[in-house]
């Protein structure tokens, strides 16, 4: 009896895992990308708050952006993108960096733009199909939010790095809470 008691209280409780698991997200590809997009866009947003307003003009060589300057570029980059895969008006991509360079006014900046943002990612499959013309290229609304996402990620990269030379641990790398 007691070997029937453990294989049914494992079923009991893993069958309601795989029915969450098995219940298809609506929109998944929209679901998946906005869900990568929000992990890579917290973590820039948590590396800018954790940075001192000081080492915001950091930059390894003088050849590169500053931390701050990269944090504004994705702000800016941000709104170009998603602005595209609205059919909003264009933005420039560098209209926040050239605008904004104090850490509260690159913060204000990047937190503005993942508001602006949160309606692109709120759209269908079947809306993020439209074409659109991003770069003078034939695209989708889908694509210009994963190029949005996958930028933010490859500038997190940049980053982490910064924060690494200052001695600090990155988001991604902080334990969980």
């Amino acid at each position: 009896m007691k070997r029937l008691i453990l294989p049914f209280a494992l079923t009991l409780c893993a069958a309601p895992l795989a029915a969450q698991q098995a219940a298809p997200a609506a929109d998944p590809q929209m679901a998946a990308t906005r869900a990568l997009w929000q992990i890579m866009a917290n973590y820039v947003q948590r590396s800018a708050e954790q940075m001192p307003e000081a080492d915001f003009a950091y930059r390894p060589v003088e050849s590169v952006r500053t931390f701050g300057q990269m944090v504004a570029h994705v702000a800016g980059a941000q709104f170009m993108f998603c602005a595209a895969a609205t059919g909003d008006g264009a933005r420039g991509e560098d209209d926040v960096e050239r605008t904004r360079t104090t850490k509260a006014d690159i913060l204000q900046a990047f937190r503005e733009s993942m508001t602006y943002c949160e309606r692109a990612y709120a759209q269908t499959d079947a809306a993020a199909a439209q074409p659109i013309t991003l770069f003078g290229q034939p695209r989708t609304r889908f694509f210009a939010l994963t190029m949005n996402a996958v930028h933010v990620g490859e500038h997190y990269g940049n980053l982490v790095t910064y924060m690494r030379m200052k001695g600090m641990v990155p988001p991604s790398s902080q334990p969980r809470q």
